[in-house]
């Protein structure tokens, strides 16, 4: 494994790192590629980053994961980042869209021509991705790579870059970067905070399990990965 981990981390450590990062891509290739997750756990850690001081526009920013929902949804990942990431400095940084329209019912032809049509978007993102930074679930899972959701075993074994999973345990079908997509990131950051998700990350980095999801990006010797324990 290339895990480095990272105790007593804050959000405001960890946008410094990501910020460093990007800031070295940006002199050695002359742009960067950030992929971040949604939720309410990375917020702190968005409002610590958008004020970082690094050339935003030169910054291109994708999810990791989308909920498959209109824009003005409460769940909507996109949102979620254009209302606390992209603002102040990083208001000039480039969004890349999964997706703009929708359609009312989803089946998995729908959800086939979502990704392709998603896959055509991110075509112009730099590769690869030089920082993804992902959270976990109590049920291990990261990104949207659900354990044993309706299109999670081929979210794992394919070499696109995206693929659609609708988990059982959780709502919205999902537009999800790949394992393999993921583990051509440049760098990983894994933030994982509370006791309960802290044991669910140590069973994980035991051995790679496909029940638990993280332990496939945990237990791989491809690409560095950041764990900072809050």
């Amino acid at each position: 494994m290339q895990v480095t981990e990272h105790p007593g981390a804050t959000p405001a450590a960890i946008a410094a790192h990501i910020a460093s990062t990007l800031r070295s891509a940006i002199a050695a290739r002359g742009q960067a590629s950030l992929a971040v997750s949604g939720g309410k756990s990375p917020i702190p850690m968005f409002d610590a980053l958008r004020e970082q001081d690094l050339d935003w526009s030169q910054v291109t920013v994708v999810l990791v994961d989308e909920r498959v929902v209109p824009r003005d949804h409460a769940d909507s990942n996109t949102a979620l980042v254009a209302r606390h990431l992209l603002q102040g400095k990083a208001a000039a940084a480039r969004f890349l869209l999964f997706f703009r329209e929708l359609a009312p019912t989803f089946n998995a032809e729908v959800l086939d021509a979502l990704v392709i049509d998603a896959s055509e978007r991110i075509a112009a993102l730099p590769w690869p991705l030089d920082v993804a930074v992902l959270g976990m679930g109590e049920d291990a899972h990261t990104a949207s790579l659900f354990p044993g959701a309706p299109g999670y075993a081929r979210a794992i074994a394919t070499d696109q870059r995206l693929a659609w999973v609708v988990p059982d345990t959780a709502p919205h079908a999902r537009l999800t970067f790949t394992l393999s997509a993921l583990l051509a990131a440049r760098e990983l950051v894994l933030s994982i905070a509370g006791g309960s998700k802290l044991a669910v990350y140590r069973k994980a980095a035991e051995k790679a399990d496909e029940s638990l999801p993280i332990s496939l990006v945990l237990n791989q010797s491809s690409t560095p990965i950041g764990v900072w324990i809050a």
